[in-house]
């Protein structure tokens, strides 16, 4: 379809006077055949990404930036703040010594540890005055409307992955925060979800589980009616013996890994990525996802798949491996 004919290109531009415009122009664009996503596969290195975490902490204190935090954003959403279409993913830092004010957003948020005290009550995170303790490995959340602060007692700096459907609540246009005064303590108030869950525990539930062709050892995080996470993001922990190959997978979800243990390759779309500890790569939608494990691995992930499903959007293509492999 085009506009090129004279008559049809005059009728569109009296009409774009009323705000209006010709579906049939673009129809095949907006409602497309399949996913066409703005984002694309991308992998951040951590060794890389460190040392610039670490200078950010002597251009400005934790309390000054509210939130020190180093945005991952896809080179398809340059300065969209964001790692997919529906996902915010970044870097937070926490030196010892530091704390910051406790504040509230209706986007809700999950956080996977990347390094800080192994033991001990290092760096924590208070959800509603009720403080959690921070290890490498756990997966600590802040439910939507809850008052939140960070810490650290412990004497290493703490990092950890932020993930967040800020996204989502900004595509709704139903963004709300409010802000504590300085030091003020946040009410306490029950809660019926689970807010911490240790990497201990999670390690042990995919070690002796049985292995899935798509993802090898896998288990959901869940709260105890075995909802996911949040009614947006979900996180998952999975297992990859050595030299384990995945099949190729696709669903509508966007999903960032995170490798906790081991080395490997994954291939997303047409993209092979290397990865090791701490490195962080991203799934867009639709994008065929294979994992081939060097060595014992263990990847977390999260993704908008609970938001998806609630909407009754959510679908998935499991493949067979192709002949070229992963490399």
């Amino acid at each position: 379809m085009t506009a090129a004919i004279p008559e049809r290109r005059d009728f569109y531009q009296r009409i774009s006077g009323l705000h209006a415009a010709p579906l049939w122009e673009v129809l095949s664009d907006i409602v497309g055949a399949a996913p066409n996503p703005k984002a694309i596969p991308a992998l951040w290195r951590y060794a890389t990404l460190r040392p610039f975490i670490m200078e950010s902490g002597d251009l400005i204190t934790a309390k000054e930036a509210e939130r020190r935090v180093l945005m991952l954003e896809n080179p398809g959403y340059a300065g969209w703040s964001r790692i997919t279409q529906s996902v915010y993913a970044g870097l937070q830092l926490v030196l010892p010594g530091e704390t910051t004010d406790s504040h509230r957003h209706v986007a809700s948020a999950l956080r996977f540890i990347l390094e800080g005290d192994a033991e001990g009550d290092g760096a924590y995170t208070a959800v509603d005055g009720e403080r959690i303790v921070m290890h490498p490995g756990d997966l600590i959340l802040t439910p939507s409307w809850t008052f939140h602060d960070h810490g650290n007692i412990g004497s290493s700096p703490v990092v950890w992955l932020d993930g967040l459907d800020i996204p989502i609540v900004n595509f709704f246009d139903s963004s709300f925060a409010e802000h504590l005064p300085n030091d003020a303590i946040p009410p306490g108030r029950p809660h019926t979800s689970v807010c911490s869950f240790p990497y201990a525990a999670a390690r042990a539930a995919v070690a002796n589980q049985a292995l899935d062709p798509c993802h090898g050892a896998r288990r959901e995080y869940t709260q105890p009616d075995g909802s996911s996470v949040t009614r947006t993001l979900g996180a998952w922990l999975q297992r990859l013996p050595p030299g384990f190959r995945t099949a190729h997978y696709r669903s509508t979800e966007s999903t960032v890994f995170c490798a906790v243990e081991g080395r490997g390759v994954s291939r997303i779309g047409e993209q092979i990525f290397e990865w090791s500890p701490c490195d962080i790569f991203v799934a867009p939608s639709w994008h065929p996802v294979s994992h081939h494990a060097e060595e014992e691995s263990v990847l977390f992930s999260f993704s908008d798949r609970p938001a998806q499903k609630a909407l009754g959007l959510w679908r998935e293509d499991s493949m067979q491996p192709t002949a070229r492999g992963l490399r």
